[in-house]
């Protein structure tokens, strides 16, 4: 009975932190911003759902994901293609702007497919998962973990970089840029980018519930036994390659959706965008909001993101530092990140209650030998 009661609680709870992050989102935050910190927020926003999967690879599962660029990079790549190829269409050419300033007129094979909205939607879904898919298998079935799996993901995010800095179809080391339209919407007008603030805000709360119904089912739990003892999981008669393969998937699909909706956000997509350093800050922001928490890393995202830019703008030269600094004041005194700080402030107040004493005892008479025989 009291286990029905605790759940009816907690999900009671998870109702009513979404309703709150929904009036937040979709509520306050287009009346209170003005339409460029709005268009702010929704850049952080899809950090966020990037810090989503790293928080269910890393947190729960122990994966150390140094490649997540590589993802990202990818979904917004596959989304500047048919956004380039829309523009294009729209003012009667047959090739983007980019490639008719290098001299390139017929578009390239492996371009004409994004063409299709259809197609691109589902590129955007099937190839990073799929990548993510047959990389796990290859490397969680040769039971490669820790730090050789981190290097391994970290080598593939800076090869990727440098793979697309030399692709003058993609636009070399300046990428795809100047995106106009988005499924046939102006991106000039200000109404078509809050539509697609609130649709990267609606796709973060269904990320976050997703992740949340894992976290708490049977493979949340096997997830986090792998984690803690991989090899008892195998006794059992699980194999943890597959568990691992399905969380690291996952993690590559909300890259790659965020990369897709990062791109009219902010209008633009590049190699800077997919190498070994905004791997490196996704996990900061993961490591600094509380890995193992469901909201942690989507605080810790959004918090690293607004501080960065706070900082940027006031200390151009210096923000760096303060953000470094952050960084190794949480991971060197709060492991569990800012989201563990609530649970060891009631470790504190549980170990002081204990410590004082209550009122009976200071109003009990004393009853030791030696003093009631010294006051006589």
């Amino acid at each position: 009975m009291r286990t029905i009661i605790e759940r009816w609680q907690a999900q009671a709870l998870s109702l009513a932190g979404f309703a709150l992050a929904a009036v937040l989102l979709f509520g306050v935050a287009p009346v209170a911003l003005s339409d460029f910190r709005l268009s702010l927020l929704g850049k952080f926003l899809c950090f966020a759902i990037v810090a989503v999967g790293i928080g269910l690879a890393w947190g729960r599962g122990g994966m150390l994901v140094l490649g997540q660029g590589v993802f990202f990079g990818l979904g917004g790549y596959l989304m500047g293609m048919h956004l380039k190829i829309a523009d294009a269409q729209i003012r009667g050419h047959d090739v983007p702007d980019f490639m008719q300033i290098a001299g390139v007129r017929e578009l390239p094979g492996y371009w004409a497919p994004f063409a299709s909205p259809a197609f691109t939607l589902f590129a955007i879904l099937a190839i990073p998962t799929g990548i993510a898919a047959l990389l796990g298998f290859g490397v969680f079935k040769r039971r490669v973990k820790g730090a050789y799996f981190a290097i391994l993901s970290q080598a593939l995010a800076a090869a990727l970089a440098i793979l697309l800095v030399g692709q003058t179809s993609l636009g070399g080391s300046n990428g795809l840029t100047n995106f106009r339209t988005f499924f046939g919407f102006n991106l000039n007008d200000p109404a078509n980018k809050r539509m697609v603030y609130f649709i990267a805000a609606a796709t973060l709360l269904i990320v976050v519930a997703v992740v949340r119904q894992l976290m708490y089912s049977r493979y949340g739990e096997l997830l986090v036994a792998v984690r803690d003892g991989e090899e008892r999981v195998r006794f059992l008669g699980y194999d943890p390659a597959n568990i691992k393969v399905v969380a690291y998937t996952l993690a590559a699909l909300f890259a790659s959706i965020a990369g897709a909706l990062f791109v009219p956000i902010v209008g633009f997509i590049a190699p800077s965008q997919v190498g070994i350093l905004p791997s490196i800050a996704f996990l900061i922001g993961v490591a600094i909001g509380g890995r193992t928490t469901l909201l942690g890393p989507v605080l810790g995202a959004i918090g690293v993101a607004w501080a960065q830019t706070l900082f940027s703008e006031r200390f151009p030269s210096g923000w760096i530092y303060g953000q470094g600094l952050l960084f190794i004041v949480v991971v060197g005194f709060f492991p569990a990140g800012l989201a563990g700080l609530g649970v060891l402030l009631s470790r504190w107040r549980r170990s002081k209650a204990k410590s004082a004493p209550t009122e009976d005892q200071r109003t009990a008479p004393d009853t030791d030998p030696e003093k009631v025989g010294a006051t006589t």
